[in-house]
């Protein structure tokens, strides 16, 4: 590896020392960085030095603003991203159908991967034993890890939640498993991802009573735990997950315990999981509003691109979901008009691409036709149409951030739902979220007059 040169100046010294093989990073008010041009890409190496010598793993630097809405660089260990951003799925370090290189040639900053199923296969000690995941599953950029606790909620025919921890039957050869806080958290240490996540008691947001209430605070206890056993802070940032149902009393009362721990970031949990829209966007509204201005704020389980829209415009930065991969495989596509189902016999001889305006490699190389005849009897078909969902997902998350920084963050806004909904029909909850956001899109609710009129 080619040498790094590095020279470290007061703001004083800085404006005395100028070259244009230099690039200046500033540290904080003492101190700026120079870093020299040995070749790689400088601004990742800059943040990764200067992270690892500050004892840093996460630096959020908050770009632009329009109300709510923020647009951010988040730099972490492996990549330097940019937010809002949308983290597709990999649940045991693969994207069903994709190449990381595909998935770097589409612009992915972040990848997830799931704690629960890494751990029992192929286990998080031969993961480290290897190199950890990145260099397992060979990416270069970002890991994101869950704790395993959404398998409370998914899997809770197979599970025995305890103050001690969450004891599952696993299902590859149907012996108990005990998942506590600590254990979690090891398990995240070997695998090495950039952020972590600490592991919640997750209800689904439909049950109602004392369960709600007993799952917030051991959410709050648990954090403790999770901080204490977290072996690598200077490499892996550790995320709290608010919980709380649809109790806005609960809420607060977790994002407050959550807060006082000053973790280096924050999601909302326990959300798309059955609960109404209107529920749904209120929450998120809430958190945001009352999580630190200067941390990251990731909405778990997000994927829709309406729900990310709204979202962003509340002030959430990081989404995943499963939804752009697992819809392909069922023969549908992601255009801006909401969804095209290819396997619907009008696509047979349709020779137009899948989204017209889209620049992917499969819109640029493929008709709906070749796709639906595709989707119905090869496994190719999944594969291309995750491709382009995927890449409609990660344009949708540059759009925000481009609009945002741009100013022109309410015009992106309105022309989104105005090519989603053309007939005015936007939905309502969708009106209530945007004019708590602030952003006036009368002109996408108003339906259009008819011929007569």
């Amino acid at each position: 590896m080619e040498s790094e040169r590095w020279r470290w100046r007061t703001a004083a010294e800085r404006e005395r020392v100028r070259s244009p093989s230099l690039m200046w990073v500033r540290v904080s008010e003492e101190v700026t960085v120079a870093v020299a041009d040995v070749g790689f890409s400088i601004q990742a190496k800059a943040a990764a030095v200067i992270d690892k010598l500050f004892g840093m793993a996460l630096r959020f630097e908050v770009l632009g603003r329009f109300n709510r809405a923020r647009a951010a660089r988040l730099t972490l260990p492996h990549f330097v991203c940019q937010t809002p951003l949308f983290m597709p799925v990999g649940t045991q370090g693969t994207i069903k159908g994709l190449t990381t290189e595909q998935l770097e040639e589409i612009g992915c900053q972040i990848i997830l991967g799931n704690t629960y199923h890494l751990a029992l296969r192929p286990t998080s000690e031969l993961i480290d034993d290897l190199g950890g995941l990145h260099k397992f599953m060979n990416w270069p950029r970002a890991l994101l890890t869950d704790s395993g606790g959404f398998q409370m909620v998914s899997l809770l025919h197979l599970a025995d939640i305890t103050e001690e921890g969450v004891t599952f039957q696993s299902p590859v050869d149907g012996k108990p498993m005990l998942l506590t806080p600590e254990e979690s958290i090891q398990i995240q240490n070997r695998i090495g991802a950039d952020i972590i996540m600490a592991l919640d008691d997750v209800v689904k947001t439909t049950i109602t009573g004392p369960r709600i209430e007993e799952a917030t605070y051991r959410t709050i206890r648990w954090i403790d735990r999770c901080i204490e056993a977290h072996k690598r802070p200077n490499e892996q940032n550790l995320f709290g997950i608010v919980q709380g149902g649809l109790d806005p009393v609960l809420r607060d009362i977790c994002v407050r315990g959550l807060v006082d721990r000053n973790l280096p970031g924050y999601a909302i949990g326990g959300l798309a999981g059955g609960e109404s829209k209107d529920s749904f966007w209120r929450v998120v509204a809430q958190c945001t509003a009352s999580l630190p201005e200067e941390k990251p704020r990731y909405v778990m389980g997000v994927g829709y691109p309406l729900d990310i829209v709204v979202c962003s415009a509340l002030g959430a930065d990081m989404y995943d979901c499963v939804y752009p991969t697992r819809t392909a495989r069922f023969g549908t596509a992601l255009v801006p008009e909401g969804v095209l189902k290819l396997k619907h016999k009008a696509m047979a001889d349709d020779t137009r691409p899948i989204d017209p305006t889209c620049d992917c490699m499969v819109c640029k190389n493929y008709t709906r036709a070749y796709i639906h005849c595709l989707v119905t009897k090869d496994a190719m078909g999944s594969q291309l149409l995750s491709y382009h969902n995927l890449y409609y997902m990660l344009k949708l998350s540059r759009n925000l951030h481009s609009s945002i920084i741009k100013g022109r963050f309410p015009e992106f806004v309105r022309e989104f739902l105005q090519t989603m909904f053309p007939k005015g029909d936007v939905p309502e909850w969708v009106c209530n979220a945007m004019e708590v956001a602030g952003i006036d899109i009368s002109s996408c609710c108003t339906p259009f007059s008819s011929p007569q009129d």
